[in-house]
């Protein structure tokens, strides 16, 4: 089941050139960054309230963010749902018909398990569900 938003993700060129945005003129928390080697992607986490801003900024030109950012330019890139059983809300998702990018999750930053459904069955918002870690881990 659903739970929250975790996060809005929003596609960047550069996180050097963005983040003082966040962090110095909105005065947000700043979590620091992380690269997620195998999505070919560096990232930087923000909190507002109980919700995360992450800005993604590829590491390689063939990176997914790479790409998006080459069609569709900087901005919001994604919305990300909050589940605490990851494989039972794809399966869910499945026994309804939605499209899903990912089946089985795959790992996110922070220690999160993630997986995307595709933007057809969204309303063409990009959508990533995600199960945080573990507490304590």
């Amino acid at each position: 089941m659903i739970k929250q938003i975790n996060h809005i993700g929003i596609a960047v060129s550069s996180l050097e050139e963005h983040i003082p945005f966040y962090r110095d003129v909105l005065g947000l928390p700043f979590s620091g960054i992380e690269e997620i080697a195998d999505q070919k992607v560096k990232v930087a986490m923000f909190k507002v309230g109980e919700v995360h801003l992450e800005l993604l900024e590829p590491t390689s030109e063939d990176s997914p963010i790479a790409k998006y950012l080459t069609r569709k330019g900087p901005g919001l890139h994604h919305i990300a749902y909050q589940t605490d059983d990851i494989e039972t809300q794809l399966q869910q998702f499945e026994d309804q018909n939605i499209a899903l990018i990912d089946q089985t999750p795959r790992n996110g930053a922070h220690g999160t398990r993630i997986a995307f459904i595709h933007p057809k069955s969204s309303g063409k918002v990009l959508s990533e569900i995600c199960e945080p870690a573990p507490k304590g881990k």
